[in-house]
């Protein structure tokens, strides 16, 4: 493993976090993409699809607050598993609804949104407790890889099924495989070491840390930046796919090529990119990523949507390997970052979405107002310079070196590694 991986100190929860993170992507994977496309062949509307991902990113902040608040009270492990529960009741409720899916879109979205926000919540607290500042490069590396290998495997098997099989059959089946392997992860949280916190739950007093810390406040500007581009693309480039080919197995194909790629890209980037290069990656992954839209724009094809997987493939694991270790890095270093780093997963991710409901509200009034035809590759070119943003918010993000010895123990020992 060390030969693969270079010299790291892999725990036995860290490689159950990561198995429960690779059965999450499998899952999503395999069945999320195809969920807009399913609701997208009922109503045939970009409003229908947007408000539907829109109740997503209303309900999964609410939920991070809810989840935040129980987390201090009991044990976060709990808080994982109702996340997968809340997931496999999604799955059985768009089983359920069959072709009239498109008419519950806000309450698959909203139950969504709820699985999101437990599960992320506290897959995010358990990877700041489990990982060490020098083991969460790794850990996001090959958590990267995991979720690239789910990005391959997932949509072109799920894409081939649907398009072998008549009517909604091929639908059937595969949300019905999420549901098992969500099961799965219920299961294997099980076995994971329970991790109790105590104290209040004050997530206000670190909204108000950014006027005090401005590491801090600049991390919260790159990530509504962040959630700036995700919230229009995470649903557009899918539904552009399926409308140039009017193929699933097409679409599966594209995510094939994306994470064929972003495979190959994770693991180089955990290898090659030490911390003294994070921020030229990130500028460099956010600058790609960008310039890759314009080659859908200037000419959409599905030959140049695939190009468009390959350099996106490349983009993401450069950017977001450095860029979510400096996250945790920056909150590592905080205020009372041992006993408050629940309050500041939550105050993240409330940026984060604050972000992705902004760019769907954009996208929403351009849609109504104009047509969509026409309008849609204007917003695409404002919210998608979002990642390329993050570079100029973080690039002054300093950790200041106190010599002393009782310094160093408190800022890198008590912030990083109290309550493990």
């Amino acid at each position: 493993m060390n030969a693969l991986l270079g010299e790291v100190e892999v725990t036995r929860d860290l490689l159950l976090l990561l198995f429960i993170g690779g059965l999450y992507a499998l899952g999503i994977f395999l069945s999320n993409t195809f969920v807009n496309i399913y609701l997208w062949k009922q109503s045939g509307e970009y409003v229908s699809i947007a408000l539907y991902n829109l109740s997503i990113y209303i309900m999964q902040p609410l939920t991070f607050i809810l989840a935040g608040k129980w987390a201090k009270r009991i044990d976060r492990v709990i808080v994982l598993r109702l996340g997968v529960i809340f997931l496999s009741l999604f799955f059985l409720t768009v089983l359920f609804a069959g072709e009239q899916a498109a008419t519950y879109k806000l309450v698959l979205g909203s139950v969504l949104g709820i699985g999101y926000g437990f599960y992320w919540l506290a897959f995010n607290v358990l990877t700041f407790e489990i990982t060490e500042p020098d083991t969460r490069d790794f850990f996001n590396g090959f958590l990267g890889l995991l979720q690239s290998f789910g990005g391959m495997v997932g949509p072109v098997l799920a894409g081939y099924v649907i398009s072998r099989m008549t009517a909604n059959t091929g639908y059937t089946i595969i949300f019905s495989i999420s549901l098992s392997l969500f099961i799965i992860a219920v299961v294997a949280s099980f076995f994971l070491k329970r991790r109790s916190a105590k104290g209040n739950f004050s997530f206000r007093r670190i909204i108000h840390e950014r006027k005090r810390d401005n590491n801090w406040k600049k991390i919260l500007n790159a990530h509504i930046f962040q959630g700036l581009r995700e919230g229009t693309f995470l649903f557009v480039i899918a539904i552009w796919v399926f409308i140039t080919t009017q193929s699933e197995f097409a679409l599966g194909t594209f995510n094939l090529v994306y994470s064929g790629f972003a495979f190959l890209f994770y693991y180089l980037v955990t290898r090659l990119v030490k911390p003294r290069l994070r921020k030229w990656s990130i500028f460099i992954g956010g600058l790609s990523l960008y310039l890759a839209l314009f080659l859908i724009l200037i000419h959409l094809s599905y030959t140049t949507l695939l190009i468009y997987a390959a350099i996106i493939g490349m983009s993401y694991p450069i950017i977001y390997v450095p860029y979510l270790s400096l996250t945790y890095d920056v909150i590592g270093k905080a205020w009372h970052a041992a006993e408050m780093r629940i309050e500041y997963i939550v105050v993240r991710e409330l940026y984060l979405n604050l972000g992705r409901v902004l760019s769907i509200i954009l996208f929403l009034i351009a849609v109504t107002l104009f047509d969509p035809a026409t309008i849609i590759p204007y917003v695409l070119m404002i919210v998608g310079a979002g990642h390329f943003v993050i570079y100029f918010f973080i690039k002054d993000v300093r950790f200041t070196q106190d010599t002393s010895e009782e310094a160093v123990f408190v800022k890198n020992k008590l912030a990083d590694n109290d309550n493990r």
